[in-house]
């Protein structure tokens, strides 16, 4: 039986998210390709990519203030914003397709900002059949966090874990998993703070209210923001797991059902 998995990998592991330069952490992405590779080679899935943009993309949009309201005047500077952000998320993307590339994998890219439209920050409107298609082909397709057009702000940043569930709830995968830098949810910063609670699951938006803080603000929300787009998927009944992406073997080891460390985001 084919099986389709949406594997989200965070800018955190692919980028040096704290840096103020465009740096890409090599040993994590040839790592990370390496243990897709072994378990793509061991029976046929179905497989769609979703990066974040850590370094690459955030600090421009923290610059630029993307999906605040502005003046009339303000206009020219927004839309060169929008075009820098744009073009320093698709170098990022270049370089982890060139990754796949050389391990003979077939990613091909499908940016957010040619076909997703937002309204208030929320996508509203993007045709997923060429993901059908190339998927039907054997290419494994490659989507990031991006900008895109706005409806009411104009433009918008859209992040990788509200792209997940757009995915997700249009082409029904078997499999959602989120690769970041911690081992899954914690009340607090586990790298912080020693009493940090773990979560192996994760089922009610209440439980947000026990949180004294995120593992990794950003503009896109963070650990909260992640959590929230994938309780909108467990209330449909589509299950997820956020797992460390750092620890060797972990992204290999879900992609074969095998045992993970993590948090599941199910309603059951």
């Amino acid at each position: 039986m084919i099986i389709l998995i949406i594997l989200k990998i965070g800018g955190s592991i692919l980028t040096n998210k704290d840096s103020k330069e465009s740096q890409i952490n090599s040993v994590n992405l040839k790592r990370i390709v390496g243990e897709i590779k072994k378990s793509l080679d061991n029976s046929y899935k179905e497989l769609i990519i979703v990066h974040g943009a850590g370094s690459f993309g955030h600090p421009h949009a923290k610059k630029h203030k993307i999906g605040e309201a502005f003046k009339k005047e303000q206009y020219p500077q927004k839309r060169i914003g929008f075009c820098e952000i744009q073009n320093a998320v698709k170098k990022l993307n270049m370089l982890i397709c060139d990754a796949f590339i050389e391990e003979g994998l077939p990613v091909v890219a499908i940016p957010a900002s040619s076909f997703i439209t937002a309204d208030n920050k929320r996508i509203v409107g993007g045709n997923l059949e060429i993901f059908r298609k190339y998927l039907a082909k054997g290419f494994i397709p490659v989507i990031y966090g991006d900008v895109v057009l706005d409806n009411e702000l104009e433009f918008c940043v859209i992040s990788g874990d509200q792209i997940i569930q757009y995915l997700a709830l249009n082409l029904n995968p078997t499999q959602v998993v989120l690769g970041t830098d911690v081992d899954g949810v914690f009340n607090k910063n586990p790298k912080t703070h020693d009493d940090a609670i773990f979560y192996e699951k994760f089922s009610s938006i209440e439980d947000l209210d026990t949180f004294e803080g995120t593992t990794n603000v950003d503009v896109t929300g963070g650990m909260v923001g992640k959590i929230k787009e994938l309780l909108y998927l467990a209330d449909l009944g589509i299950e997820s797991k956020i797992i460390n992406a750092e620890v060797e073997d972990n992204i290999y080891k879900v992609l074969e059902s095998e045992k993970v460390k993590g948090t599941i985001i199910s309603r059951s």
